[in-house]
């Protein structure tokens, strides 16, 4: 994505050869119209809608960085000629520790984006409880509601914001977030925000991007940020990518690196762009997965 990129649905995936087991270890406790709450091992996991942005749909791109026309595959469906991106976060409990992760764009962007407060006591969630807050990367649909509609404080009580160390001046270039300056931190590979999150390098999409891996029960839940963009075809041609990758090669890699990674250890995923409303399983690659929708 871009500088304005979006971010994923909230969607929660599982390899269907795990599906037994992840049914136990990865349990949908509650859910609305913004959020679903989900038991996992010993940690809870709400995704947040922060809300959706239409994207034409030459962002998709070929071999070559050719963009799509009215070659677009059928299988990928267009909202008024647009691709539906949804554009949310996700929140990690692991037991005294809050921590959330990207944050939507607030009133910074669309009019259509900016619930994700809403969805927060929606689910229950006082923002004041919130004391990390990391960015997988820095594209203004992920770091801009750090600052609330009316101009304050998002998460009044936050004690971390964690950016990712390559990206920190361009979150420094944003005006708006000019208040977080003096109070980011940056982080890298391997860091650990709790004893249960873990930071994972996946760079392409943008020069820090990160996706962070959460063990609960055994399992293992990696919350990745914009690896994937269009879920309807990507799983299945993961050399497409996305007009605004920073480096579209590099991302390639990751993605297809990544999701290697989750089939063959049915790891569960989170973000992106895997929204498949009231869907429980879909075939892409050769490997069944499991999806537990927003």
């Amino acid at each position: 994505m871009t500088r304005r990129n979006i971010a994923g649905a909230a969607d929660m995936v599982a390899s269907q050869k795990n599906a037994s087991a992840g049914e136990r270890r990865l349990k949908r406790t509650a859910s609305g119209t913004n959020f679903a709450r989900y038991e996992f091992g010993d940690l809870t996991v709400v995704a947040l809608r922060d809300g959706y942005v239409d994207m034409p749909p030459s962002r998709l791109r070929q071999a070559g960085d050719r963009p799509f026309g009215p070659d677009m595959p059928a299988q990928v469906k267009l909202v008024d000629g647009h691709l539906r991106l949804s554009v949310n976060a996700f929140l990690v409990i692991d037991h005294d520790q809050t921590v959330l992760i990207d944050t939507g764009a607030a009133n910074a962007w669309l009019p259509t984006m900016g619930s994700l407060l809403d969805a927060l006591a929606e689910a229950g969630v006082a923002r004041e409880s919130i004391g990390t807050v990391a960015v997988t990367h820095t594209h203004a649909d992920h770091v801009h509601g750090l600052v609330a509609a009316d101009g304050s404080d998002a998460f009044p009580n936050l004690q971390r914001l964690l950016v990712p160390q390559e990206e920190v001046s361009m979150f420094d270039e944003y005006e708006r977030l000019s208040r977080f300056r003096q109070a980011r931190l940056p982080f890298g590979d391997g860091f650990k925000l709790s004893d249960s999150i873990t930071a994972v390098q996946a760079h392409g999409h943008e020069a820090g991007h990160t996706v962070f891996d959460v063990s609960g029960g055994g399992e293992t839940l990696l919350i990745w940020g914009d690896l994937i963009h269009v879920p309807s075809i990507q799983f299945e041609r993961p050399e497409l990518t996305w007009e605004y990758d920073a480096d579209q090669i590099q991302a390639r890699s990751t993605r297809q690196r990544l999701l290697e990674r989750t089939a063959r250890r049915s790891v569960f995923v989170a973000g992106a762009h895997l929204d498949f409303p009231g869907v429980g399983s879909v075939e892409r690659a050769g490997q069944a997965y499991r999806f537990l929708p927003l």
